[in-house]
């Protein structure tokens, strides 16, 4: 998921931005309410983590403002004022969700990505097949011929993209853009380094290669059996 984080605490904000990216997703962060607001209004994100008390302009009415001007990504609120009256004046603003602080990661996570599940159309696909290769999505697990196919976070973003676009070529931008948020060729060899180690995951030991690379066009995953 692209989740943004409106938070102007900067050591909170690095810790949530690292864990999440760790966790899969990808983290834009925003330090104050008026700069939050902008980047909620001119991008789409699967959900959004915004702390209560923000300089320039409060959390709350961000919130209220967003969801005035139809704004579909849900909202988890962050604060320090954790009793029933603010969590329901949170709640009313237009929080789809309100997490008293101190709080802890995995609670955080969890409530994220049921956001984002309830967010999503009900007809997305949560698994991939390709031959003997499966992906699930919401388990975030994978496995060809039943294996279980041990994935980083970073990998199985890059499988799930390669998935979804099954029998496609996928090209570098593509992947840069999609997999790793880069907006610039970074002029590395980060995709090629992936690809290899993906390729050794998925395809090693098994008598019919599934990720194939396009020369001068990009890759593809595709079941080639006949």
């Amino acid at each position: 998921m692209r989740i943004l984080i409106i938070e102007d605490d900067q050591e909170a904000a690095a810790y949530l931005i690292k864990a999440l990216k760790e966790a899969g997703h990808v983290a834009d962060h925003a330090a104050d309410g008026e700069t939050g607001y902008a980047m909620a209004s001119g991008a789409d994100y699967d959900v959004l983590v915004v702390d209560r008390m923000l300089p320039r302009r409060d959390g709350l009415s961000v919130v209220e403002e967003l969801k005035r001007e139809g704004n579909p990504a849900p909202v988890l609120i962050l604060s320090a004022l954790g009793q029933v009256d603010d969590r329901v004046q949170g709640l009313r603003a237009g929080g789809d969700d309100y997490l008293p602080k101190p709080y802890s990661f995995a609670e955080l996570l969890a409530r994220v990505e049921a956001l984002g599940r309830r967010n999503r159309p009900a007809d997305a696909e949560t698994t991939f097949r390709v031959g003997d290769l499966e992906l699930d999505r919401l388990a975030h697990a994978a496995t060809r011929a039943g294996q279980p196919i041990a994935l980083q976070p970073r990998e199985f973003r890059l499988l799930e993209y390669l998935m979804k676009h099954a029998g496609q070529v996928v090209t570098r931008t593509m992947l840069l853009e999609n997999v790793w948020d880069y907006h610039f060729d970074p002029q590395t060899n980060v995709i090629d380094v992936h690809i290899s180690r993906l390729r050794a995951k998925i395809d090693k030991g098994f008598d019919r290669p599934l990720l194939h690379t396009i020369r001068g066009a990009g890759y593809t995953i595709r079941d080639d059996a006949r």
